[in-house]
C-alpha cells in the first residue's frame, strides 16, 4: 500500500508537470487535484472547500477590486503623466518608469500596475523611434520587485502572512515586508536601468512600430463643453496637449459645418466639435487634458463620467447590418445609447463627420457606452468585438477622493483598528458608492482563476504539511547544506523557491515552500520569520520564464520577446536578489 505522503508527492509532481505543460488552465489543474485528493482520502471531506473561506483568498480578491477603482479614478495617470517623457535617455527613462511601476505595485496589484504603465511605455518608445522591447521587460521586472514592499503588493506576501497567522497565531503587518523588500527593489531597479536593458535584443524595427501606430488609429469627434465668456481659445492652442497625448487635431466642426483645412486659427465655441486622430487610449487622455467630451456622451446616463463607460473596438465583417450604412441612418445613439466615436480604415483620414461616414467591410469601429449596451449594440450591428481592445473611460475628478479612501483604509488596518480584509471591503463599498467601480466590475475585476487556484491548493498544502511531506523536503535541503552556516541554508531555500516560481504560479510556490521553510527553521532552532520572509521574496522573483509571472506573459507579444530572452536579464537579476536579500534578511530579521 502507498502511504498518504507518497500519494501527495505523486499528486504534486502531476500538478507541477501539468502547470509546466500549460495546455490545461492552472485553476482547473488545481481544482481537479483537490477533488482527486479528497477522493483518495488525503483531504478530509469537511475541509475540501475550506480554502474558499480563507482570509488570504478574500484579501487578494479585494485588492484587485481596489486596484480597479484607483485606475478608474485617474489616480495612476496623475503620477505617470508627469514622469513619461520620450526625449529622455533610455537609462533615465527606464529608471523613472521602473520606479513608478515599483511604487504603484506596492499599493495596487502588480499586474494592474503593469497594465496601466505599459501603454505609456510603448507610446514613449514609439515617439523615441526605438523598440518597445528595450524597456518593457525592465518595467515588468520592476513591478514584480515593487510588489514585495508591502503586504498587499503581491499574493505571496498575503499568503505568507496568513500562513504565519495559522501556525504562529499572528500575521505579518502591512509594512513588515518593507525593509527587505525595499532594499531588493532598489537594487533591482538600479540593475535593470543601468545594465539589464543592455542584455536584451532589439528586434522591433521603427517601420514596424509606425505601421502598428497607423493600424490602431481612429478619427473621432470631441465636443467642446461650456466655456467662460471671457475665455477665448483657438484650435492651435490645443496642439501642445494633443502632441503630449500623441493625437492629431485634423479639423473643426462649428454650427454643423466642417471648417476649411485644419482650422488652426479658428476660435472654439461651446458645442463645437474637434475632429482628432489617434489611438483610443490617446484620444481618451487628450479629452481629459483639454477638458473635452466625447460626441454623444450627453446621451449616456451620467455623462462621460458614468460608472463603467468603456471604449470597445470592433471590426465590420461582410454582411454586417452597418456595412454600407451610417451610424445616423441606423439611429445607433438613440436605439442603444451607444456612440460611434471613431472609425479606422487602413490608416486613412476622413473629411466626413464620423456619424455620417458610410461604413465598409473591414473598417474597425470605436464604440462608446456601458459594457452591457455596447455588447447589445455589437450583436445588433453584426460586428465582431476585438478581444482585449477595450479602454475604460477615466473619472479624473475623483482621483484625490479615491486616493484618500485607500490611504484611510490602509491606515486603519496598520493601526490595528480593523482587520485588513474589513478595511479593504470598506474601500470597495466606497468606490461602489462613488461609481468608480460598478456592481458588474466588482466581479469582473477579480482574477477568478487565481482565486480558484489558491482556494484549491490551500487544503492540499495543509495536507502536504500534515503528512510530513514538507519535512522530507526540508531534510533534503538540510542534508545538502550540512556543516554550512545558516545563511547558506537560507540562500539554498531561496534558490529552490525561485526555481519553482519560474515554472509554477507564485501562489502555488508559496503554499508549497512556506511549510518547508518553517520545518527548516525548527530544525535549525532559528527564527522562523527569517525563513518565511525569504520564501515571500523568492516566490515573487520569477524572472527566468514568461510563464513564471503574469506580468512576464503580458509583455511577451508587445515586447517581441522569445522564451530565451528572459534568461538574459532574469538570471543575473535572480542572483542579485539572493545576494542582496540574504544580508538584508539577516540584518532586519536576525536568524
Amino acid at each position: 500500500m502507498i502511504d498518504d505522503r507518497t500519494l501527495l508527492f505523486i499528486l504534486f509532481v502531476v500538478i507541477f508537470v501539468m502547470l509546466v505543460w500549460g495546455r490545461v488552465r492552472y485553476d482547473l489543474v488545481a481544482f481537479s487535484a483537490l477533488i482527486g485528493a479528497a477522493a483518495l482520502g488525503l483531504v478530509p471531506s469537511d475541509e475540501v472547500f475550506s480554502g474558499f473561506g480563507h482570509s488570504a483568498v478574500a484579501i487578494i480578491a479585494l485588492v484587485l477590486i481596489v486596484s480597479r477603482g484607483l485606475s478608474s479614478s485617474g489616480a495612476v495617470e496623475l503620477i505617470a503623466a508627469r514622469i513619461i517623457k520620450p526625449d529622455r535617455p533610455l537609462p533615465l527613462h527606464i529608471a523613472l518608469i521602473a520606479s513608478v511601476g515599483a511604487l504603484l505595485s506596492a499599493i495596487i496589484n502588480n499586474v494592474a500596475a503593469l497594465a496601466l504603465l505599459m501603454p505609456l511605455d510603448v507610446e514613449a518608445a514609439n515617439k523615441a523611434k526605438r523598440a518597445a522591447g528595450q524597456s518593457l521587460m525592465p518595467l515588468s521586472f520592476a513591478t514584480i520587485l515593487g510588489g514585495m514592499v508591502t503586504l498587499i503588493g503581491t499574493p505571496p506576501n498575503i499568503v505568507i502572512s496568513e500562513y504565519r497567522q495559522d501556525v504562529m497565531g499572528q500575521s505579518f503587518s502591512m509594512f513588515d515586508f518593507t525593509p527587505v523588500g525595499l532594499v531588493v527593489a532598489i537594487a533591482g531597479i538600479v540593475f535593470v536601468s543601468l545594465v539589464g536593458w543592455r542584455l536584451l535584443p532589439s528586434r522591433t524595427s521603427v517601420a514596424e512600430v509606425e505601421q502598428e501606430i497607423r493600424n490602431g488609429r481612429y478619427v473621432a469627434e470631441l465636443k467642446v463643453g461650456e466655456l467662460p465668456e471671457e475665455q477665448e481659445t483657438k484650435v492651435h492652442q490645443l496642439y501642445a496637449s494633443a502632441d503630449d497625448a500623441d493625437v492629431h487635431i485634423v479639423g473643426l466642426i462649428s454650427h454643423g459645418k466642417r471648417r476649411p483645412g485644419l482650422a488652426s486659427r479658428e476660435t472654439l465655441r461651446s458645442g463645437d466639435f474637434l475632429v482628432v486622430e489617434g489611438e483610443p487610449k490617446a484620444i481618451e487622455a487628450f479629452m481629459g487634458k483639454a477638458a473635452l467630451k466625447f460626441a454623444g456622451s450627453e446621451k449616456h446616463e451620467g455623462g462621460v463620467t458614468a460608472p463603467g463607460l468603456t471604449l470597445q473596438e470592433a471590426i465590420v465583417p461582410d454582411g454586417a447590418r452597418i456595412n454600407g450604412r451610417t451610424a445616423r441612418s441606423l439611429n445607433l445613439l438613440h436605439r442603444h445609447s451607444v456612440t460611434l466615436l471613431g472609425v479606422s480604415r487602413e490608416g486613412k483620414r476622413f473629411r466626413d463627420r464620423v456619424r455620417l461616414l458610410t461604413i465598409r467591410a473591414g473598417d474597425v469601429l470605436l464604440l462608446l457606452g456601458t459594457p452591457e449596451r455596447v455588447a447589445a449594440s455589437i450583436d445588433w450591428l453584426g460586428v465582431l468585438p476585438i478581444e482585449g481592445r477595450r479602454t475604460e473611460v477615466i473619472q479624473r475628478s475623483k482621483a484625490g477622493l479615491s486616493i484618500g479612501i485607500f490611504v484611510a483604509a490602509v491606515a486603519l488596518a496598520v493601526a490595528g483598528v480593523i482587520p485588513l480584509a474589513v478595511a479593504l471591503s470598506g474601500a470597495v463599498i466606497a468606490f461602489l458608492a462613488l461609481g468608480l467601480v460598478s456592481a458588474r466590475e466588482v466581479y469582473t475585476s477579480i482574477e477568478w482563476k487565481v482565486i480558484v487556484l489558491l482556494a484549491s491548493l490551500i487544503p492540499l498544502a495543509e495536507a502536504f504539511e500534515r503528512t510530513g511531506g514538507a519535512q522530507v523536503v526540508a531534510n533534503q535541503i538540510l542534508i545538502l547544506t550540512a556543516g554550512s552556516a545558516p545563511w547558506v541554508t537560507l540562500a539554498v531555500l531561496m534558490a529552490v523557491t525561485m526555481t519553482m516560481s519560474d515554472f509554477l504560479n507564485n501562489v502555488a510556490t508559496t503554499l508549497i515552500a512556506a511549510p518547508i521553510s518553517l520545518s527548516i527553521a525548527n530544525a535549525l532552532d532559528a527564527n522562523p520569520d527569517t525563513f518565511l520572509m525569504a520564501v515571500a521574496v523568492a516566490a515573487s522573483c520569477a524572472f527566468l520564464t514568461p510563464i513564471g509571472h503574469k506580468n512576464n506573459t503580458i509583455i511577451l507579444g508587445p515586447g517581441g520577446y522569445r522564451f530565451s530572452d528572459y534568461w538574459r536579464m532574469g538570471l543575473p537579476l535572480e542572483i542579485l536578489v539572493i545576494a542582496v536579500s540574504v544580508p538584508a534578511l539577516l540584518y532586519f530579521w536576525p536568524i
